[in-house]
């Protein structure tokens, strides 16, 4: 497969369309976590549909200090990852192309979501964010379109203006890709030193040591449902050295709406020990939110959550999340 490099609106415009079109969009640098959500692209267009991926490294997300003159731009690897991907298209337009009357005077507003997180420490990012992927979405006009988990924040975001505005594209979330030692794949990860590269390790690490705690709540409080709570029962226990367990499974049940905050504590015990490394993590946010606002969760939430982190090492600024469900008590795990 020979994959065509297009410049213009125009250009895509007239190129004949077979089956279902699905669009993943970019700012370049490619990398194989770029590459997995072509190749899950091209799984949904089938042998008979088009795959389009879009590079453009958009100037409306980017607030003042932040790293858009040094963003790698790479075309040539991109052009060529995309095509080992399965990719068709690689449609690459100019500033001046996708803003051509200069930065545009009307623009999609993230409301109240985007000024959480990601949005309170870069005012402004998501509207930007959504403005292009407005715009993109319309000059390629896809049935489907693809995005990376890794950016939570965003993807909720375009999944709500997507259902908000009537868009009729469905929106498809696909896996972060991670590199051997836990670290997420972002194009920003090659600013990083050895040293630095090192501290950052703690972002995984502290998401995982979250997700470790979760999986003992939830293994101690199905355990509870199984371990009737009865002095007879627990007589039998005790003869068997397990009565502590039995009595830990059942405070744990008992106590299960405070499964938040143990995750929480235990994925800051990690970051705040990177806090003291050298060179330093410079925390930005933890937070264990609701996806559908991104709003913190409290004690009693049930229900799907995502637990996020953003932190800078050296200049690089870099974020992570996983996610994470927690269920109801006495609920089948």
């Amino acid at each position: 497969m020979t994959t065509t490099l297009l410049r213009t609106a125009a250009e895509l415009a007239a190129r004949a369309r077979t089956g279902r079109r699905a669009v993943v969009m970019t700012m370049g640098a490619l990398h194989e976590g770029h590459a997995t959500l072509v190749r899950h692209a091209r799984e949904i267009a089938g042998p008979d549909g088009e795959v389009v991926v879009t590079v453009f490294v958009n100037p409306l997300q980017f607030g003042a200090g932040e790293d858009l003159d040094r963003y790698p731009r790479t075309l040539d690897a991109d052009l060529k990852l995309a095509e080992e991907a399965g990719a068709d298209v690689v449609f690459a337009p100019s500033v001046d192309e996708v803003y051509p009357g200069g930065e545009p005077q009307v623009r999609i507003s993230a409301g109240p979501m985007g000024e959480r997180l990601e949005g309170a420490s870069r005012p402004g990012h998501f509207d930007g964010v959504l403005t292009v992927v407005a715009k993109l979405l319309h000059l390629t006009r896809p049935d489907v379109a693809l995005f990376g988990q890794k950016d939570a924040q965003q993807l909720a975001l375009i999944r709500r203006m997507v259902r908000d505005l009537n868009f009729g594209i469905e929106i498809v979330g696909v896996p972060t890709v991670r590199e051997d030692d836990g670290l997420a794949l972002s194009s920003r990860n090659r600013y990083l030193s050895p040293a630095e590269r090192r501290t950052a390790l703690a972002l995984s690490r502290a998401l995982f040591a979250g997700q470790d705690r979760h999986a003992a709540q939830e293994a101690l409080r199905a355990r509870a449902r199984e371990v009737p709570a009865t002095h007879a029962r627990a007589e039998a226990l005790s003869a068997l050295g397990e009565s502590r367990a039995a009595a830990d499974a059942h405070a744990v049940a008992k106590a299960a709406p405070g499964a938040p905050a143990a995750v929480r504590a235990a994925a800051r015990l990690v970051l705040d020990e990177a806090a003291r490394l050298n060179p330093p993590l410079e925390l930005d946010y933890l937070a264990l939110v609701d996806p559908d606002d991104f709003t913190e969760i409290d004690d009693g939430f049930t229900g799907e959550a995502v637990l996020a982190v953003a932190a800078r090492v050296g200049t690089t600024r870099l974020i992570d999340n996983i996610p994470l469900t927690f269920a109801a008590p006495g609920a089948a795990s």
